[in-house]
């Protein structure tokens, strides 16, 4: 979109994006133990018992401890529907643990240990970049750089001259999308594939321009 203003003072407006792909580098697993017994001191115990065993797990393969975090617990009661009449059976245990996988080629390796442990709740996956900002100021100076070259481009159409450098920029948005994948654990002999694919930083800004007849 390109707008140009026609009154005292002639400026143009216009709009620049900037986009840089990477691959991710690092991922964050939402992962944990659900447990359910009619007593519950016994849910809390084997949910207990469970999480630290993953915990455990998850340090072995490398994670620090300060990378997971408990991030749910919750306790809820339980109840059957029998000839229309709810009817309680039990308790419900749910913590769940956010892990960040520094190496991305490992995180399936990482999955399938906390599986083995007794994670039985695998949420979701999110993958991103370490250093979001050096990403940022690469898709900024290239939304500019765009800017301009429209600017130019305008100015030479009408064969007039242009201020190359703009009196106003405004960034209007940035795009740093994280990417998800949700799945069932299930059985398998070899380890749990995960694809990060490529992720997209943009950044969008608006820009104003001198320009001469």
């Amino acid at each position: 979109m390109t707008e140009i203003e026609r009154h005292d003072e002639r400026v143009m407006t216009v709009f620049g994006e900037g986009i840089v792909t990477t691959e991710p580098n690092e991922a964050v697993v939402a992962l944990g133990v659900i447990t359910q017994d009619p007593d519950l001191s016994m849910a809390q115990g084997q949910n207990a018992e469970l999480v630290n065993n993953v915990i455990q797990v998850l340090m072995s393969e490398g994670i620090p401890r300060e990378e997971i975090q408990t991030i749910d617990y919750s306790i809820q009661p339980q109840y059957v529907n029998v000839d229309g009449v709810q009817q309680f059976r039990g308790y419900q245990v749910t913590h769940i643990l956010r892990v960040t996988v520094a190496e991305i080629a490992r995180v399936g390796q990482v999955i399938d240990g906390a599986v083995d442990a007794g994670a039985n709740r695998v949420l979701d996956i999110q993958f991103s970049v370490s250093h979001p900002e050096v990403f940022y100021q690469i898709a900024l100076t290239r939304a500019l750089e765009d800017a301009v070259a429209k600017a130019e481009t305008l100015a030479d159409s009408m064969n007039t001259e242009l201020d190359p450098i703009p009196i106003k920029v405004t960034e209007l948005s940035v795009d740093r999308p994280g990417i998800y994948q949700t799945f069932a654990l299930t059985q398998s002999a070899g380890e749990t594939p995960i694809e990060p694919g490529q992720m997209d930083i943009k950044v969008r800004v608006e820009a104003k321009f001198h320009y001469l007849e």
